[in-house]
C-alpha cells in the first residue's frame, strides 16, 4: 500500500490513477494511522511553499511524516512542490521553514535566456547524473513534464540524481537514501514517468 498524502495542494487523483493503472494499491489520505500503515509514501503538490507548510502543520502531519520517512526510513517520493518541501527553507513571498530532510533551499528560478519565461511549463530532458532507484543503471536522458517557477538548490551535489536545462541548469531530481524526489511530474510524463514510478513501486 502506498499513501498519497492529501494536504490540500494539487491534483492527487492523477497520481492515484497512474498507480491504479499499474495495479498498485494506494490511498489518498491525511490520516496518521493510514500513513503509518503504508509501505511507501508519496507527497505530491502544486502551489505555494508557505501555504503548503501551513497546511501540513494544521493537519498535524509533519511529525508523522518525519517519523515514517526519517526514522523508519520508508521509501518516500516527493513530486514537484512535494520535492521542494523537503528542503530546509523556501523563499516565496517570504521565508518559510521546510521539512529539512535534505539540505538546501527553494528559490525562484533565475533564467539567463530572455526568450524564456516563468512558470516553466512543458517537456524537457532530464540529464541523469548517477545510477539510482528511480532511473536504475540507465543513464540515458529522460523526457519529462514540468510545471514550476521555483527550484531546489541542493547544498550537497551528491544528493542530485537529475538535472535539466531551462535558462540554466537546475535540479530535476534528488535521491538521498530512502528519500526520492522529482521536480517534474512523473504521473504526466508518459512512458518515462511510468518507468520511474514502477521503479519506485519495486523499491
Amino acid at each position: 500500500m502506498i499513501a498519497i498524502v492529501d494536504y490540500g495542494m494539487g491534483n492527487l487523483q492523477s497520481v492515484a490513477n497512474i498507480l491504479e493503472y499499474v495495479k498498485q494499491q494506494c490511498v489518498i489520505t491525511n490520516k496518521k494511522e493510514e500513513i503509518e500503515a503504508a509501505e511507501k509514501i508519496i507527497l505530491p503538490g502544486v502551489g505555494a511553499f508557505g501555504k503548503a507548510m501551513e497546511n501540513l502543520k494544521k493537519l498535524d502531519l509533519m511529525g508523522v511524516l518525519t517519523q515514517e520517512v526519517m526514522e523508519k526510513e520508508k521509501p518516500f517520493l516527493g513530486i514537484c512542490l512535494g520535492m521542494q518541501l523537503i528542503a530546509d527553507k523556501g523563499y516565496e513571498m517570504g521565508e518559510f521553514d521546510g521539512l529539512g530532510w535534505v539540505k538546501g533551499e527553494v528559490r525562484k528560478m533565475e533564467l539567463n535566456d530572455e526568450s524564456l519565461c516563468l512558470p516553466h511549463i512543458g517537456w524537457n530532458e532530464v540529464e541523469v547524473q548517477k545510477p539510482s532507484v528511480l532511473y536504475g543503471n540507465d543513464l540515458t536522458a529522460r523526457v519529462c513534464y514540468f510545471v514550476h517557477s521555483y527550484n531546489f538548490v541542493c547544498a550537497d551535489k551528491n544528493d542530485i540524481s537529475g538535472l535539466t536545462d531551462y535558462g540554466g541548469k537546475f535540479v530535476a531530481s534528488i535521491e538521498k537514501k530512502n528519500i526520492l524526489a522529482t521536480q517534474f511530474h512523473p504521473e504526466k510524463s508518459q512512458k518515462d514517468g511510468l518507468r520511474l514510478l514502477e521503479n519506485f513501486i519495486k523499491y
